[in-house]
């Protein structure tokens, strides 16, 4: 097996780096903390205030930095915000959904790509065919690869949604196999699930319901 890859002057930079952002960063305040996790909810109700594309490429930026196996980086979205393509959207979503999902500035339908090793050379230059082999040999890991990664992606691209003030209403309640054959067709794309994004209404809140305690969830061994 090959050894890891020798260390040239972009990563001697890519070190410096890291080492240059923890002196002048710190953790979270409590109002960043608040942002993203304590205060933060999933929204059913959007103002009537516009999110631009220009805002979107940005919080995919933050997005894509967060890591995956591999770096494989299977997601693949597309951005309803359109009114043409809200009504191509509509009938992909359960009927209770519906209003909510027109309503939003953008809806994010958030899709895994079952040929996602195809770009390693691109994602891993310094070892271009080791992931396209294995999927190749193992197809049956292609599944559980494009899931887990493009889940976990999605779930930084809601994380960086709110750290740019924005709020976001995940869901679940579509015609999956619809989505793939409007949105998806003649691609190796299967969507995962959709997300509302804009400025969530406040008044649409209800109490929050509770969460696992650390002792139900988690064991320090």
């Amino acid at each position: 097996m090959a050894g890891p890859p020798e260390k040239d002057e972009i990563d001697l930079a890519a070190q410096q780096s890291v080492r240059d952002a923890r002196e002048r960063t710190n953790p979270l305040d409590g109002n960043g903390l608040d942002l993203l996790f304590r205060e933060a909810r999933s929204f059913n109700g959007w103002k009537d205030e516009p999110i631009s594309g220009d805002d979107l490429k940005a919080i995919y930026d933050l997005a894509k930095m967060g890591p995956t196996s591999a770096n494989c980086c299977p997601l693949r979205i597309k951005f309803i915000t359109s009114p043409e393509a809200k009504e191509k959207f509509a009938p992909v979503m359960f009927e209770r959904n519906r209003a909510k999902t027109r309503q939003a500035p953008a809806v994010a339908i958030f899709g895994m790509d079952h040929e996602f090793f195809h770009r390693q050379p691109q994602l891993t230059p310094f070892r271009p065919d080791d992931i396209p082999n294995r999927m190749k040999e193992n197809p049956d890991l292609i599944p559980h690869w494009a899931s887990q990664n493009a889940t976990l992606q999605a779930a930084y691209f809601m994380m960086a949604v709110r750290a740019a003030g924005y709020d976001t209403g995940p869901m679940q309640g579509l015609d999956k196999a619809m989505c793939d054959e409007v949105f998806w067709a003649g691609t190796a794309v299967k969507t995962l699930f959709v997300c509302s994004i804009g400025r969530g209404d406040e008044n649409t809140i209800f109490k929050r319901n509770p969460r696992l305690p650390f002792d139900a969830a988690c064991e320090i061994l």
